[in-house]
């Protein structure tokens, strides 16, 4: 197969990416609302118990997760120009190294039920090794797809996959109502995009392990694992300490706010990745294009999602109990304190489109490691006052890297700590307002919860709006977002570019 076989069809840069942002949108509605279903079914299906042993295994799965990819999708993704034999490369090191994971994940599943003194945590985690397996099959299939900005297809492998590891869990619940649901849907979500990727793809791995010039592919995986590697400590340690400490019941608790908030914030971001980053890398050598391209999408994804943030924290203690039901009421008050990070992640989690289309994936490593090392100090001042404090803390942490990581991203690459500062800052305004304006308006709200949580989102969206359209770089930024189609989104002087 001819290395050009990898990459989009000439002249289609511009449809391509213009296209895969409207799929992906549809794709990640789809995604979220199936999400949001499944944690408001499952909850009524299943015990906070249940949930809380899930939640003591999903650390192991992550961790264990970090380095089978190896940081090699990105890198088949990022590079200008890539050949079959390097490809066929990158698969059998990720093969190899699920399946030597997978192994070592049931050998640790023992010890890791001994650690939280609870032995149901143990078979679970051995059985989460072949959802390893099946990521690392599909990796490279997957890099490819992305290379290649068919994003309609994997549109509607995600929906597929989304409902269908619904669908098995509610169904596992009808036979044994117990946590082995959550299992049973996470590993159709595993097993099925894996046969989806290989069926579309069409590139099959040879035998010879034989290319040159994978020493750079393997450098550039090796700074995103890095990256995730310390990203994991910030992502999960507060899960671990929570379990530890203060058991399933506490951590059952924190883990639904979490999956309820903060959890469908971060998946905002991920699927427009695999949109922006193929299409950064390939505007990395014109600094203007680049600038605008980026700087046209990150004010929708905040306008989109910060004014339902702002709602969401101001009716929590309204929202939780209609959609999780009564026994979960307790989660509002950690459900509001992430919230405040909620209103900062849509800005902060695009960072690593930047660091990775630029292959800065060194800079994108320390920059994890500075996340890692002050999520974790967050956690533990946090923890003696139980699942709320490290929420609270974690919060207040991350309004003070904010500045920061712009500072540091901006200090290389077209795209500067001023442009961020000048095009986000009124959304960010707003959205704050919006949440002052959604808690001093509760008194006025209707006594029905769901009729409360849709005027305060109404309200929020028009104070997040208002305050925006105050601003120069806001209004400009909502006549761009307004104009965001498919063929609006690269400019039609560069119609024949690639």
């Amino acid at each position: 197969m001819k290395a050009s076989a990898f990459d989009p069809p000439e002249g289609s840069l511009r449809q391509s990416v213009g296209r895969g942002a409207v799929v992906t949108g549809l794709a990640q509605a789809v995604k979220i609302a199936t999400q949001i279903l499944s944690v408001i079914l499952l909850s009524r299906l299943l015990s906070p118990q249940d949930f809380g042993v899930v939640a003591m295994s999903a650390p192991v799965l992550a961790f264990v997760a970090l380095f089978q990819d190896f940081g090699l999708t990105q890198a088949t993704v990022q590079k200008n120009s890539i050949t079959h034999e390097e490809v066929n490369y990158l698969f059998w090191v990720n093969v190899a190294v699920s399946v030597a994971l997978a192994c070592l994940m049931v050998g640790m599943a023992p010890l890791i039920g001994r650690f939280y003194g609870e032995p149901r945590v143990g078979p679970l985690i051995a059985a989460m090794a072949l959802q390893i397996i099946a990521y690392g099959l599909g990796a490279q299939h997957l890099a490819l797809l992305n290379r290649r900005m068919v994003f309609g297809r994997l549109a509607m492998v995600e929906i597929a996959s989304a409902i269908a590891g619904l669908c098995a869990a509610v169904g596992w619940t009808f036979v044994d109502r117990s946590y082995w649901a959550l299992y049973a849907g996470t590993l159709t979500s595993a097993v099925l995009p894996t046969l989806c990727y290989w069926a579309n793809s069409h590139w099959r791995p040879g035998l010879s392990l034989k290319a040159d010039g994978v020493g750079v592919l393997l450098n550039f995986g090796a700074g995103i694992t890095g990256f995730n590697f310390a990203n994991f400590f910030a992502r999960n340690l507060d899960n671990i300490l929570i379990g530890r400490y203060w058991g399933e019941a506490q951590l059952g608790l924190y883990d639904r706010a979490y999956k309820l908030l903060l959890f469908p914030l971060s998946q905002l971001a991920n699927p427009l990745s695999k949109v922006m980053v193929p299409a950064l890398s390939r505007m990395t050598n014109e600094p203007d294009r680049y600038r605008s391209a980026y700087l046209r999408v990150m004010p929708l994804m905040l306008v989109v999602a910060l004014p339902g943030v702002a709602a969401a924290i101001a009716t929590a203690d309204l929202l939780i109990p209609f959609v999780l039901g009564e026994q979960w009421r307790e989660s509002a008050g950690i459900f509001q304190a992430l919230g405040f990070a909620g209103l900062l992640q849509p800005l902060n989690n695009p960072a690593g489109w930047l660091f990775i289309s630029q292959g800065r994936s060194g800079d994108f490593m320390r920059w994890g490691v500075i996340t890692a090392v002050t999520s974790v100090l967050a956690f533990l001042i946090g923890l003696p006052y139980g699942a709320l404090g490290v929420a609270v803390v974690y919060a207040l942490s991350e309004y003070l890297r904010t500045p920061f990581l712009w500072i540091y991203v901006g200090k290389k690459g077209p795209l500067k700590f001023a442009d961020m500062l000048r095009a986000a800052s009124p959304f960010i305004l707003g959205s704050h307002l919006a949440l002052v304006a959604a808690w001093l308006s509760r008194p006025l709200l209707p006594d029905q919860a769901i009729l409360a949580v849709a005027c305060a989102a109404v309200l929020s969206y028009a104070v997040t709006i208002a305050v925006a359209l105050l601003f120069p770089s806001g209004r400009q930024s909502l006549g761009e977002a307004l104009k965001l189609l498919p063929e609006r989104l690269i400019k039609p002087t560069d119609r024949g570019s690639r």
